[in-house]
């Protein structure tokens, strides 16, 4: 098949079943083997990066809950897992795929089970070797009752969390998790041949980090030379089962990386290269374009035959391609169908783009594909029933995608589908002409933000002065970040209101019912902010979306935050406006039952347009202006309420950072400025909160500062207080700061003393005066019988240094 070493291809007739293949799966094999024919192949190729495992109504979800739990056995989860990954290869298959990966089904995380497969646990789980199974694997990703997760952090600037490996030179490594070998053998075994995706060696090491009290001069990658051996056994492995095609995802190749990063991937593949032998090897990136270093590097390692670069992201892509020309003995899997947004590709205009590539890399060395791995988008727009119907005809799930880049494929060769490209053409035409997509008074409001910075007048250390005069907060003041436990009584309440089921004023007084029990437990816990739990809300950014103009929203358009936790995006398809006020009724109805503080929640611009499918038919700066602006609006209407805090919860600013340094200065500037819009027109009096989570931010903590926010919550206890480095390395912060106390996505109730400890630890950074105590993120996804111990120990932690930092002066 196109020259490369091997046939991709299985070999099995389409009128036999293979042997040992069950029986009920035969008729799959019988269509997958359809497709996998070589002479069927030479006539197109394609390939995708990757795809979502959550199911298309989100079968691993519940199936995992209900495993941890203790609802359901290892075996049905198993068997749940195993469904999910047959329909995965079966619709590929069916579409036509040539080029199918498998391993890319986690029942977590694709970073834990490198590490898994590596054997790279940190040595506090008490693993002593042989087959990581599932006890050992969650306890990593979750915790126990007796032992913290490991980290978790944002995957580049995506909404998807991955678990971050701790290592140190001590650390023995041994192919501890057989998943890829396993997974491709049941691939096999239904007469599909897969291409196993590895995350490469250099990637996993640079996204990994030292484990605690290792000396600063360690260096992560002086740990390949050991790890190596592990990918050569994995490798080795794959070939005995038949594999012909490997994928290394390396993404950080796409990052700013100095030459001695560059010798590290040189110096990795050459050490792999024997294994190679008998390999096609695929060396995947995406989010960004690489460099012309970069590029030199990655087209010339050692015994790689073919490069995957996203064309979507890498803007400068095929600039490159043409002023540097591509390697005649390597094949292009070109990322040219969207994998990060929901948008339907433009078909001809692709086209248009692909025979263009054809030209610099050769007719059969080019391979049409996704710029990424299709876990970053919803599953399939047939399950979207309610969706309109102009909207829908706009959009392509992963499903589609898959459609897509078929399509695109067969039309490189002169196969192309007339009428599936001329409905997308007019799909396209519709998209642009739409009224419903442009308002002119929006745009024209938005236009006139960008001659002024939009900064509150009065330091904010003047601020907090007066704010503390109002609301005589004790030192190390208590609050929580928002919301609390979502109930499965509360769930169904929100779901019969929105199917009918019940009437408004059943569905008010239930609402009005759990604002109530969450408030008088904030004052029997003695929490000095309190919040109303936002039961009211099904997401913190759909939420919202719910009631702007401009935003489209989805039944099971699903994507995977981290293991079980799923977000269902809004889709903004056009101006945005605020019609009338979002959370005033139920922040003042809070707060009339306590004469304690309330905290007004929003979620802010930044965060809305990060988390949402956001339309690319314009800057992304000029749509988080006009979110900004709503958010404006309401932040207004909640003061003049007479609420006195509001808290603008900013997560997923860190995570909208472009992964170029060259693009950070501009984006930080519209992101703050952005944030800053909504609050520049309130009193000194009304205390402003922000909120981040899961992400490193000491490298952005100058940005942070210039939001001006009177108070910034921020998770800190799952990434060991690394965010106190960068206090203790002498940067001044003035306002007010909750780094988070203890670790709110693990089921593990944290003691007194252990939360005293952070806070100590914290004081020897930040002034007692601004420090404030808070877990580290909201609590929704958390229960009750879990909540009310850890607020409990967390409000004694305070109150205990409270006593202590009195007695001492």
């Amino acid at each position: 098949m196109l020259g490369l070493k091997s046939s991709l291809l299985g070999t099995f007739s389409p009128r036999r079943r293979p042997p040992n293949l069950h029986p009920q799966l035969s008729l799959l094999c019988q269509i997958g083997c359809n497709f996998l024919r070589i002479g069927r192949v030479r006539a197109m190729a394609s390939h995708i990066v990757g795809y979502p495992r959550i199911g298309p109504k989100r079968e691993l979800k519940f199936a995992l809950e209900a495993f941890w739990d203790g609802k359901s056995s290892v075996e049905e989860l198993q068997n749940v897992a195993k469904d999910l990954r047959i329909s995965i290869w079966k619709q590929m298959a069916d579409a036509g795929t040539n080029f199918i990966p498998s391993n890319t089904f986690s029942y977590y995380d694709q970073m834990l089970d490198t590490t898994a497969m590596l054997g790279a646990v940190p040595p506090r789980y008490g693993w002593t070797g042989g087959e990581i199974g599932f006890d050992t694997y969650f306890s990593m990703a979750r915790g126990n009752s007796t032992l913290p997760a490991m980290e978790m952090t944002k995957w580049f600037d995506t909404n998807y969390h991955y678990i971050v490996p701790e290592l140190g030179p001590d650390l023995k490594f041994s192919h501890a998790s057989h998943k890829a070998v396993t997974e491709y053998k049941e691939a096999k075994e239904l007469g599909v041949e897969t291409v196993p995706v590895l995350i490469g060696p250099v990637s996993y090491l640079l996204l990994s980090k030292s484990a605690k009290d290792v000396d600063k001069s360690f260096s992560i990658l002086s740990l390949l030379g050991k790890i190596i051996p592990i990918y050569k056994e994995v490798l080795d492995e794959l070939k005995t089962s038949g594999a012909t095609w490997v994928q290394f995802d390396e993404p950080v190749l796409v990052m700013d990386l100095d030459s001695h990063t560059l010798n590290a991937f040189q110096d990795a593949y050459a050490q792999l290269e024997e294994s190679f032998s008998g390999l096609n090897v695929l060396v995947q990136t995406y989010f960004a374009d690489v460099l012309p270093e970069t590029y030199k590097v990655v087209t010339t390692l050692n015994g790689v035959s073919a490069i995957g670069l996203d064309l979507v992201r890498g803007e400068k892509t095929i600039e490159l391609l043409q002023s540097l020309g591509f390697p005649s003995n390597k094949y292009l899997f070109a990322g040219i169908v969207d994998g990060r947004n929901i948008w339907a590709t433009d078909l001809s205009a692709s086209l248009k783009t692909l025979k263009s590539l054809e030209e610099i890399v050769g007719k059969d060395k080019l391979i049409v594909s996704t710029s990424c791995s299709l876990l970053h988008t919803a599953v399939d727009l047939v399950n979207e029933t309610k969706l309109d119907d102009e909207i829908k005809s706009w959009l392509a799930f992963a499903a589609q995608k898959i459609v897509e880049v078929n399509a695109l494929s067969k039309a490189l060769v002169g196969e192309k589908d007339e009428a599936f490209f001329s409905m997308n053409t007019a799909a396209q035409a519709s998209r642009k002409a739409s009224p419903r997509v442009n308002n002119e008074s929006v745009r024209k409001m938005t236009s006139a933000l960008k001659n002024s910075n939009h900064r509150r007048t009065t330091p904010v250390t003047s601020r907090l002065d007066i704010q503390q005069k109002r609301m005589n907060l004790p030192m190390l003041p208590t609050t929580t970040i928002g919301s609390f436990p979502q109930t499965i009584d509360l769930r169904r309440i929100r779901r019969e209101y929105k199917a009918n089921k019940i009437s408004e004023d059943e569905y008010m007084k239930a609402i009005t019912e759990e604002i109530n029990k969450v408030i008088k437990l904030q004052e029997e816990l003695d929490i000095n902010v309190l919040v109303h739990g936002e039961p009211e809300r099904n997401d913190m950014v759909e939420y919202f979306g719910e009631q702007l103009k401009g935003f489209a929203f989805t039944v099971n358009g699903w994507v995977q935050s981290y293991g079980s936790r799923c977000v269902k995006p809004p889709i903004i398809y056009g101006d945005v406006s605020r019609p009338k006020p979002m959370t005033v009724f139920w922040s003042t109805t809070a707060q009339s039952m306590t004469t304690r503080p309330i905290k007004g929640m929003l979620t802010g611009p930044v965060t809305i347009l990060n988390w949402s499918f956001v339309r690319n038919d314009q800057p992304r700066f000029e749509t988080c202006y006009q979110i900004a602006l709503a958010i404006k609006n309401e932040v207004e209407d909640l003061e003049a309420a007479g609420i006195q805090v509001i808290q603008i919860d900013e997560a997923a600013l860190r995570e909208g950072l472009p992964l170029r340094k060259s693009e950070q200065t501009f984006y930080l500037e519209w992101a703050v400025h952005s944030f800053r819009i909504t609050n520049c027109g309130v009193k000194d009096i009304t205390q402003i909160h922000t909120h981040m989570c899961y992400s490193n931010f000491n490298d952005i903590i100058l940005s942070i500062i210039d939001m001006d926010a009177d108070v910034i919550t921020i998770e800190n206890s799952r990434s060991d207080q690394k965010l106190l480095s960068v206090f203790r390395e002498g940067v001044k912060y003035g306002a007010g700061i909750g780094p988070g106390v203890y670790d709110i996505h693990s089921p593990r109730i944290p003691s007194t003393d252990e939360i005293a400890d952070r806070i100590t630890k914290m004081l020897g950074a930040l002034n007692m005066n601004v420090l404030w105590v808070n877990p580290d993120c909201g609590l929704k996804t958390r229960k009750y019988a879990e909540v009310r111990p850890a607020l409990t120990n967390m409000v004694a932690a305070a109150k205990l240094l409270r006593a202590q930092l009195s007695s001492a002066g």
